[in-house]
């Protein structure tokens, strides 16, 4: 874990820390957390606040108002449109009947190897059963996405090979946070609510286009490889 990722993520006295003086992170105003202490120990530790739901799958604990959760409900994924990499429209409604992993990538982040590396390993191996990796690049955290869309697309293809989707850079936290990230993070709340913590963190989709689970950035792709087994026999 990077040492801004560290400080970003500490909890002293039931409180989230600033980032360290003098950190170019993207700032979250301090939150006062409600959590027994047991659970503050496992969120600590990387792990979710679970109950199971109808897909057998274990999700995180809402944070939301029901009237979110009802709206989140109506919709799904692949109610979306989104842009590519080079600018074109893409609707996500053509990854129907896929299990996807969305994630918010950076190049310059501690993170970025091992999350690339281990992502492209999983596309290369599950592409061929309909599994589908989601990138969006954002530069919020650290600034560590500051490249142009051209400058992202050509560190990803030629030095991690990645051949899964990749888009135009989106905010996902603040006034300017892209749809998607707004339904994705409505759809499973985290520990810190609605908001994205750091670079690599993941929403893990069915078939249908609805979230099933919402990972941390410190959970590698190979982790979750069992879930998106699951997704994909079911």
């Amino acid at each position: 874990m990077t040492s801004s990722y560290a400080s970003f993520l500490s909890i002293s006295n039931g409180f989230v820390a600033s980032p360290p003086p003098n950190s170019s992170a993207f700032l979250v105003p301090s939150l006062k957390l409600t959590a027994r202490t047991s659970n503050s120990r496992n969120l600590r530790n990387g792990n979710s606040l679970k109950s199971s739901n109808n897909h057998g799958f274990l999700v995180k604990s809402r944070n939301f108002p029901s009237v979110y959760a009802r709206a989140a409900a109506e919709k799904t994924v692949h109610d979306f449109t989104v842009k590519d990499i080079d600018g074109k429209d893409v609707s996500l409604d053509k990854f129907k009947g896929k299990p996807l992993l969305i994630v918010n990538v950076a190049s310059r982040c501690g993170l970025t190897s091992s999350n690339y590396s281990e992502l492209s390993h999983l596309y290369e191996k599950y592409k061929n059963q309909g599994f589908e990796i989601l990138a969006f690049p954002c530069n919020q955290f650290g600034f560590q996405e500051p490249g142009s869309n051209p400058e992202i697309k050509q560190f990803a293809c030629t030095r991690f090979k990645a051949e899964f989707p990749i888009f135009d850079k989106v905010d996902v936290n603040g006034p300017s946070t892209a749809p998607i990230y707004k339904f994705l993070k409505s759809s499973a709340g985290g520990f810190l609510g609605d908001i994205i913590k750091w670079n690599f963190e993941k929403f893990l989709v069915d078939k249908k286009g609805k979230v099933v689970e919402r990972y941390p950035p410190t959970t590698s792709p190979f982790q979750i490889e069992k879930d998106i087994k699951k997704l994909l026999a079911a």
